[in-house]
């Protein structure tokens, strides 16, 4: 399950007409009863930002598409802060489907998210999906402060039913006091050398990972643990598999690949029920 060959992205995009420019922004701040409270929710072109639950220690935020997005050529990007002591829980309604665009130009994605001192945020959005045709660069970026928590899940699906994928390339990097704790980057697709092989993919066309950082992980003992069809005695080949592991951090990264979304998600869940707490 190695990530395929990888090409570096270009410091800049060129910029389009017929691209979308929309970003979503969320501030979470606890105030003096406890209460994460949300002073900016703010949200353009297919970012539909709604609260949902009752207000208390966790704020929960769900992304709802207000329009089909991204196709080639848009800049998109979701920035959303948890202040010191702060909750926040942020889902989507649906999966994000990648489009080609009229002009045959490479659509970006970008996450920044930022956990300050003492607070919690949970990013855990619906698969992506890579429709046929696109050409997608997802970049997903986390500052945390030395007693932050970050839960982070990301699922990917190569093309829709029946379909050929398009072309992703996408990168994570996690950095906890100013330090890097995880940077990968990976890409698929057409274009990309490998990608398919037994060496990456073998054939999958669902891959995702779970990561989880916190002070509680800094004297847990946590081992190498095989997830799905890749445990001995779960031998599954029409099944999604997987491995969670410590990182130097303190954090735990499940990574899995499977052969669809449905069977993805079942892997990382029962990555997230061996997690303390």
């Amino acid at each position: 399950m190695s990530p395929a060959p990888t090409t570096t992205r270009p410091s800049g995009v060129p910029a389009t007409a017929a691209g979308l420019r929309a970003t979503a922004r969320i501030l979470a701040r606890t105030d003096a009863h406890g209460i994460t409270r949300l002073p900016v929710l703010d949200g353009s072109g297919p970012f539909a930002l709604r609260r949902t639950g009752f207000p208390g220690p966790q704020a929960r935020v769900c992304m709802v598409g207000a329009m089909s997005a991204p196709l080639g050529g848009d800049r998109l990007a979701v920035e959303a802060t948890a202040e010191a002591g702060a909750s926040l829980h942020l889902t989507a309604s649906a999966a994000t489907v990648a489009l080609p665009g009229r002009t045959g130009d490479a659509a970006t994605y970008d996450v920044r998210l930022t956990v300050g001192d003492g607070a919690r945020l949970d990013w855990l959005p619906e698969p992506l999906i890579c429709a046929e045709g696109s050409d997608l660069w997802m970049t997903t970026t986390v500052e945390l402060a030395p007693t932050a928590r970050l839960v982070l899940r990301e699922e990917q699906v190569l093309g829709r039913s029946g379909e050929h994928t398009g072309t992703l390339h996408s990168r994570l990097t996690v950095r906890r006091a100013g330090r890097t704790l995880l940077d990968q980057e990976t890409a698929y697709g057409p274009g990309v050398p490998g990608w398919d092989t037994s060496a990456a993919l073998g054939g999958h066309r669902a891959l995702g990972q779970l990561l989880a950082v916190g002070p509680e992980f800094e004297d847990a003992e946590q081992r190498v643990r095989l997830l799905g069809g890749a445990a001995p005695e779960r031998r599954d080949a029409t099944g999604g598999q997987g491995v969670l592991a410590p990182l130097t951090g303190p954090a735990v990264l499940a990574t899995a690949v499977a052969p669809d979304a449905l069977r993805l998600r079942a892997v990382l869940d029962e990555a997230a029920r061996s997690l303390p707490g």
